[in-house]
């Protein structure tokens, strides 16, 4: 195979017993029994134990060397006493008849063959320690499977892989940019792109009809356990001539197949998935990226109170707010403190709180006591409960309510255990608002960005209110991660105008802003959609893995900073004054 080595550390079988073999790799154990040495020898493809006798000149010598180091060993191949069913080159072993150190390594600050419980701020600073792990080696592996098979599958069906710029233009919308001085242009700036959005779209009006990429993102966020900080990478999609229906075929044949090929014994949802209005996901669910293993299913009781004697209520539904119910089965039993743990979770979440009915054995709990029996029974049948089950309410209005609805919903499935762990749930949120506002200031802004097509184009424009325009925009979910988005492109200049005129920008933004993309508009664009999926997050998704940085190669930690580089860093004052930029 090459002079370091005859065969792997993971490719030996019984049928090589006899053979004369040369190893090489990392000391990942060394077990002393004082007449003979064994030594797990780890490289890229497995284990293999080599056996050092202590009649040899050798014993000494592999005594003295420390767990990852790095040696080569000459043997042959014997079976083995006792076989390790764990490993595939468990049937048999080495003696080892010379043995070559190529590398000695100090004192380990990362333990390598266990783990250690060590902070992440020093595994991230031993980063190539922390990667000889086995999980961790084992989830890099994975991540470059998936992402060969994505280009396998976009290949097959007929799209071709482009490369786009890095160096682009800053853009209003969105997270913020990394900038880059621009030392030939002083006092200007390039920005790392966010996404290749505009530049994908100008390939199909290029006329290149089906691109794709496995494109690094960059945004200046902060980190989240499922979003890292500073960078990413996505599978870009965009496809000219194109409706909403033509991306989700091509993403159902793409992700489905992956959660197929990569489940582990899980089951999966079968293509073509459900589709949920993103109107119907917030009063549902709670939430636009709803998690379908729960079981648990939100409904609209505002009817039910304005008189029903439980006055907080009746008051708050006068008023214009919604109550919210939630049938949980079976849990009419629970003592009261597991109510009240909810209704103290409401409270902490500025919600004021949650009130209940519980349908148990001896007659209704909760607030029923406030209640007639006629309108108990009018509950009961509404919700479709039955004894031993109980419904519990909330009340508010907006967004924040419910997004808060969504977390109570994810609680109470998380602490009864109705979530399905070996299971990946898959739908398909589409017609989201075009635009949303801002809570905080009143102010209408996109919901998701502003290139999609407006549903009803240019007239829905100009005769309906804002909040009520839709979008073909869609995102892809499995088990409540947001996986994909994407949408109908706007290829028409005028609406585009339009579009932003209607979110306090004039024209003369989108001309400085996104001048590229309009003025090639103006000279024949074809219809297009496209999307993109996060493929840390898929990756992530598909291990079950709850830590994002953990499916990474060199991930920056929680404060955007790669440790082990010692990135960001200062740099010189000549290298200041060549980018004419002066520090306060």
């Amino acid at each position: 195979m090459s002079s370091y080595r005859t065969h792997t550390c993971g490719e030996l079988r019984a049928s090589d017993i006899g053979k004369e073999v040369k190893l090489a790799g990392w000391i990942h154990r060394k077990r002393n029994l004082g007449s003979l040495c064994f030594v797990d020898l780890r490289d890229h493809y497995g284990i293999t134990q080599c056996v050092f006798d202590s009649d040899s000149d050798l014993f000494a010598k592999i005594e003295a060397v420390r767990v990852e180091s790095v040696i080569g060993i000459t043997g042959e191949v014997v079976q083995r006493e006792s076989v390790n069913k764990n490993i595939p080159t468990g049937d048999i072993e080495i003696k080892v008849k010379a043995l070559e150190v190529y590398s000695e390594a100090d004192v380990l600050p990362v333990q390598v063959a266990s783990d250690g419980g060590e902070p992440e701020e020093l595994r991230l600073k031993y980063r190539f320690l922390d990667l000889r792990k086995d999980r961790i080696h084992k989830n890099i592996l994975l991540r470059s499977k998936v992402i060969q098979r994505s280009r396998e599958l976009m290949r097959e069906q007929g799209f071709t892989e482009y490369q786009t710029p890095i160096l682009t233009a800053s853009s209003p919308e969105g997270a913020r940019d990394f900038l880059v001085p621009s030392r030939l242009n002083p006092g200007k700036f390039y920005a790392l792109p966010q996404a290749p959005q505009q530049f994908k779209q100008l390939l199909m009006v290029a006329g290149f009809d089906k691109y794709f990429q496995i494109a690094p993102c960059f945004r200046d966020e902060d980190p989240r356990a499922d979003r890292s900080p500073g960078e990413f990478y996505q599978m870009d999609m965009e496809m000219s001539f194109a409706t909403q229906d033509d991306v989700f075929k091509v993403i159902e044949h793409t992700l489905g197949t992956i959660f197929n090929e990569f489940a582990n014994g899980k089951t999966v949802d079968q293509a073509p998935f459900i589709h949920i209005p993103f109107r119907e996901a917030m009063a549902k669910y709670g939430s636009d990226k709803p998690d379908l293993r729960n079981p648990l299913i939100l409904q609209d009781a505002s009817a039910l109170f304005g008189d029903s004697g439980f006055s907080v209520y009746d008051s708050m539904v006068k008023e214009g707010k919604v109550v919210k119910g939630m049938l949980v089965k079976g849990i009419a039993a629970k003592p009261r403190s597991f109510f009240d743990k909810l209704d103290g979770y409401a409270k902490e979440e500025g919600m004021g709180g949650i009130a209940y009915i519980a349908f148990a054995e001896g007659g209704p709990k909760g607030i029923s006591r406030m209640l007639s029996e006629a309108k108990i029974a009018e509950i009961k049948a509404a919700f479709g409960a039955a004894d031993g089950d109980a419904i519990l309410f909330m009340v508010g209005k907006g967004m924040k309510f419910d997004k808060f609805s969504g977390r109570l919903r994810n609680k109470v499935g998380e602490e009864l255990g109705l979530i399905d762990a070996n299971s990946f749930k898959m739908c398909w949120v589409v017609d989201f608002p075009f635009y949303e506002e801002n809570e905080e200031t009143g102010a209408v802004e996109f919901s998701h960005n502003p290139f999609s097509m407006p549903q009803g184009g240019m007239e829905a424009l100009q005769t309906k209110a804002p909040l009520d325009i839709l979008a073909y925009q869609y995102d892809f979910v499995c088990n409540g991660v947001e996986l994909l988005s994407g949408g109908v492109r706007n290829h028409q200049p005028e609406i585009m105008y339009k579009v932003f005129e209607i979110a306090g920008y004039g024209p003369e933004v989108v001309d400085n802003k996104f001048g590229g993309m309009i003025s090639a508009f103006k000279f024949g664009a074809p219809p297009h959609a496209g999307s993109a999926y996060g493929v840390d997050r898929l990756v992530m998704l598909l291990l079950d893995e709850p830590i994002i940085r953990d499916v990474i190669l060199f991930p920056l930690n929680g404060k955007a900073q790669d440790l082990m580089m010692q990135a960001p860093n200062v740099v010189t004052p000549e290298q200041l004054k060549e980018l004419h930029i002066k520090l306060e």
